[in-house]
């Protein structure tokens, strides 16, 4: 039955990726689009890496690039889940999926409307049920994270991350200006507060704290200042960087429950 249930994910960073991930293991069919050059950080556990390499794999499963709905037919065949270069979804609204979720994570609305699918669900703060999706999914670490939201909005983005070990801002890696990133370890890497981790132009990026390097942006894509481009863990676990986070698992069961909620009849739209 879950495979008559097309779900079509805007966005394939590591939150999508794990909503992606835990809707393909219970059965579903999905299809993910990204932009020509994306974003992700944490690149080792998110399927928009096959935009850059062709393929794309996380844990046990691997995503391939689709260049049209034909390949994505072809894709799905092969047990594989079909990235399209497809910012605006229009290549995915054309396949009509029974489920839309919008998971660019853009802390806004970039154009998903509740016409865009029979049911269609917002990760995060940027959109409000019943007026461009039927539901949200809280994406706020905390006791709210993962829960369903079917009136009103997620929590607003405060843009201060949340912490880890008593650390914020200095987990993240940000561009001190703009141009190309060029990186210089990879991700999993150890690093110490001031280690030099890649070049934006010709301004050094450095770590402002020691953990492990969980997350950098692909090399030579073009980022602007205060940009997020790195991520690092301070409690050094390197199995984290090639493994679905806790908060992405959480995410993609509150989207689980809402899809099951709806084919069940127990959710009015």
């Amino acid at each position: 039955m879950f495979k008559q249930v097309k779900i079509g994910i805007r966005g394939a960073g590591d939150l999508a990726t794990g909503v992606a991930v835990r809707l393909w293991r219970s059965g579903f069919p999905v299809i993910m689009t990204e932009i020509a050059r994306p974003l992700t950080v944490r690149r080792r556990v998110a399927f928009s890496e096959a935009i850059f390499d062709g393929t794309a794999r996380v844990e046990d499963l691997t995503a391939q690039q689709a260049r049209d709905a034909a390949e994505v037919e072809q894709i799905l065949s092969r047990n594989q889940i079909p990235v399209l270069v497809d910012p605006k979804a229009e290549t995915l609204k054309r396949l009509a999926p029974d489920v839309l979720v919008d998971g660019i994570m853009a802390k806004r609305n970039l154009g998903t409307r509740l016409e865009d699918a029979p049911l269609v669900i917002g990760l995060g703060p940027g959109f409000t049920v019943g007026s461009d999706v039927h539901a949200v999914i809280e994406t706020k670490r905390g006791h709210f994270l993962g829960r369903v939201i079917r009136q009103g909005e997620a929590e607003a983005d405060t843009g201060v991350p949340g912490s880890v070990l008593g650390c914020t801002e200095q987990r993240i890696v940000r561009a001190p200006e703009d141009g190309q990133f060029q990186s210089r370890l990879d991700i999993g890497s150890r690093v110490r507060e001031g280690d030099l981790l890649g070049f934006v132009g010709t301004y050094p990026v450095p770590a402002q704290l020691t953990g492990v390097l969980r997350g950098l942006i692909h090399d030579g894509v073009q980022v602007r200042t205060g940009m997020k481009i790195g991520d690092i863990d301070p409690r050094g676990i390197q199995d984290s960087c090639r493994t679905i986070s806790d908060k992405a698992l959480a995410i993609g069961g509150g989207v689980l429950e809402t899809i099951l909620a709806w084919m069940s009849g127990k959710q009015e739209l």
